[in-house]
């Protein structure tokens, strides 16, 4: 599903480059991060037929989004000047709920945003954590052989 969020993103024109699992070696900031295999659990509040084995299993999916930008860069001897676009991390979860993933390998029925922190990180880093749920079904060939 990150490729599918990764290529959405990119689709937006954020001027942002997107990556999954994590940046390229010495990549500036800022960059975007969309994380790969976090939890995905069976959607309770779905129906289902748990009788027929070739039933659709509803799964919800988490996927964090990571923005990692500078915060400020030095503009003098006792100066400087923030350098984050404050914002921005509110308008990539604004533009990831509601969207349709057009790009997923399997019908998509929703994506929710959870939630946004901000983490100051070391070396004059900033962090957004961008949690989304995205509700779908789980397909088979994620779980047979192939």
């Amino acid at each position: 599903m990150s490729g599918a969020i990764k290529a959405h993103l990119e689709s937006l024109s954020f001027g942002v480059p997107v990556f999954r699992d994590g940046p390229r070696v010495g990549q500036a900031e800022p960059y975007i991060v969309v994380q790969e295999g976090l939890p995905a659990a069976r959607n309770l509040a779905a129906s289902g037929d748990f009788g027929d084995p070739d039933a659709e299993i509803p799964i919800v999916e988490t996927i964090v989004v990571d923005l990692v930008q500078q915060a400020r860069v030095k503009t003098g001897a006792r100066t400087t000047k923030v350098t984050e676009r404050y914002g921005l991390a509110e308008a990539i979860g604004a533009a990831l709920h509601g969207c349709r993933l057009p790009a997923a390998p399997g019908p998509v029925t929703a994506v929710r945003l959870v939630d946004i922190d901000r983490i100051p990180i070391e070396d004059n880093k900033v962090r957004h954590s961008i949690t989304v749920e995205v509700h779908r079904a789980l397909l088979r060939s994620e779980v047979l052989p192939a």
